[in-house]
């Protein structure tokens, strides 16, 4: 029974990393954030919008526990949810948890187009985005560094493919062919 957690800052390559290794090792793929909206039939954005971030850190956390069940899985979090309670440790006692770190550049870089849809940015100027993504990511990162896996994903755009395969290999799933 496998239960992989992919932890890391919002536009780390969580949910597209995700997607492909659970397709590789043959196993189901949460998105919490996906998993979260729908069960409340609300986007995270209006949930942070209607409740704030503390309440929304409550919702999170209860279906991180729900989604920590499943077995044979591949689970995208959030960018905080391992920043909340106790959730760094909840999810290395159940499984594998992979931080995929990204430099505050390159996350600058890909959050600055995307950044509507990322409730914690969605307001702020090109400054103020990367002065907030510098700041917390600094604050975030000694709970990303609890994971069993500390994985440079910093060129997720230029080859996916060997990015997994990569992953997979620390993972301790690759075939004797891999290596």
């Amino acid at each position: 029974m496998q239960k992989i957690f992919l932890i890391g800052y919002m536009g780390a390559g969580k949910t597209t990393i995700g997607k492909r290794l659970s397709q590789k090792l043959n196993l189901q793929f949460i998105d919490l954030d996906l998993f979260i909206e729908s069960r409340y039939r609300k986007t995270i954005n209006e949930l942070f919008a209607e409740k704030g971030e503390e309440h929304f850190r409550d919702i999170e956390r209860k279906a991180l526990l729900e989604v920590s069940q499943f077995e044979n899985v591949v689970i995208s979090t959030g960018g905080g949810t391992p920043c909340f309670f106790d959730n760094a440790s909840v999810m290395n006692g159940l499984g594998k948890t992979v931080y995929l770190k990204i430099s505050p550049d390159e996350l600058i870089r890909r959050l600055i187009t995307g950044r509507r849809d990322r409730p914690l940015v969605k307001d702020k100027n090109k400054e103020e985005m990367e002065r907030f993504i510098i700041e917390t990511l600094a604050e975030r990162e000694p709970f990303y560094n609890q994971a069993a896996i500390v994985f440079d994903a910093t060129h997720l755009t230029s080859d996916l493919n060997h990015i997994v395969e990569e992953l997979s290999l620390q993972l301790g799933n690759g075939s004797g062919n891999d290596r």
